[in-house]
């Protein structure tokens, strides 16, 4: 694993660092593989990333969009990390619609629809059972309380080793989320953290001994690339 940590001055200069590093591994993907796949968060962090991606002139159609974790509402509800995605960036430039691939969140099942997006990421991907995709890009974020994704503390899907999704527990609230086994596969980790109220969870993650169960997004070791771009408030006390 390659981990690189860069601390920006603000968050202005964390969008731009951001999407310098995106455009270059979707660039990478296309060339090498002839498509890119992009995982992408929700949050008010990456907002501006995905609106400055927006104003991107991109072969759209060598894109691919997923979601690694999504709030269980209808996806025109105001929580909707696929709305907030579609406003910023998908619906201002025409990019195909085959190209996107939300999360159900609509059978009423969230254990149903965990599997449903497994069976649909197995496909694209045409991986078996036990077989995990690999992704070019991964987007995450982290909360206050040192979850990423929908992998919450002391919540059951942190142990969950042999599902590419799964649903994920927020103060008794489904969603749905990838796995961190299925989030280490990629090619490229990309963290992008925000404000001083992460400061102490960044401190927790970033320590060279800590409680993954407190902290979950110490689980987050990829294969690949690991990048953390924070701005001066949340990484104040990094070193980059």
């Amino acid at each position: 694993m390659a981990k690189i940590v860069e601390v920006l001055p603000t968050q202005k200069e964390l969008t731009e660092r951001s999407l310098t590093v995106v455009l270059e591994k979707m660039q990478t993907a296309i060339s090498e593989r002839g498509q890119s796949t992009i995982t992408i968060a929700g949050g008010g962090t990456p907002k501006p990333l995905y609106e400055a991606i927006a104003s991107q002139s991109l072969p759209w159609e060598k894109i691919h969009v997923f979601w690694g974790d999504e709030r269980y509402v209808p996806p025109d509800h105001p929580d909707s990390n696929q709305k907030m995605a579609r406003q910023a960036w998908l619906d201002q430039v025409n990019f195909p619609e085959e190209n996107i691939h939300p999360m159900p969140t609509e059978a009423g099942d969230p254990a149903a629809d965990a599997e449903k997006y497994e069976a649909q990421l197995q496909n694209f991907f045409q991986v078996s059972a036990g077989e995990f995709p690999v992704f070019d890009i991964i987007l995450l974020g982290i909360g206050d309380d040192g979850h990423t994704a929908s992998l919450f503390p002391h919540t059951e899907v942190l142990k969950v080793r042999d599902r590419l999704v799964s649903v994920g527990n927020k103060d008794g609230n489904p969603r749905l989320t990838f796995t961190a086994p299925l989030i280490n596969h990629s090619r490229c980790v990309l963290f992008l953290v925000a404000g001083a109220g992460k400061q102490t969870a960044v401190k927790q993650i970033f320590a060279p001994k800590g409680d993954e169960m407190s902290y979950p997004a110490r689980l987050i070791q990829p294969s690949g690339e690991l990048w953390w771009l924070l701005d001066r408030a949340a990484g104040d006390e990094v070193e980059s």
